[in-house]
């Protein structure tokens, strides 16, 4: 039950962050359970191996590096999904991306953290 309520979480977050960020859209909320669940599958294997990979970057950085790993995932996700996009093209739009994954983090930290109270 937990995983489903994380779920539906994240795709809540995706559509708060199509509503503020205007690169970013969103269509549906059925495109937003999808992109959830993938951005969770990719969060589970490819971020991890992203994170070692960098991490001489993320130390020198202190730490700073993972919002461009997170920014680079959010983007990657996006171009393989129809109904979910980030539409402005280059640096720009590498920077919506990493904006965007900023707030959906934020909003399911949120989201997570108010459904634990309420569980409990």
């Amino acid at each position: 039950m937990r995983i489903i309520v994380r779920w539906f979480i994240v795709a809540l977050s995706l559509l708060g962050t199509a509503y503020l960020v205007p690169g970013i859209i969103v269509e549906s909320f059925y495109i937003a359970l999808i992109v959830a669940a993938i951005l969770g599958f990719v969060n589970l294997t490819l971020r991890p191996i992203l994170i070692v990979l960098t991490l001489p970057i993320t130390i020198i950085t202190l730490g700073l590096f993972t919002f461009i790993v997170n920014g680079f995932l959010f983007w990657f996700i996006s171009t393989f999904i129809d109904g979910f996009e980030i539409t402005e093209s280059g640096l720009k739009g590498f920077g919506i991306a990493i904006i965007g994954a900023l707030i959906v983090s934020v909003f399911s930290f949120v989201g997570n953290k108010i459904f634990k109270s309420i569980d409990k």
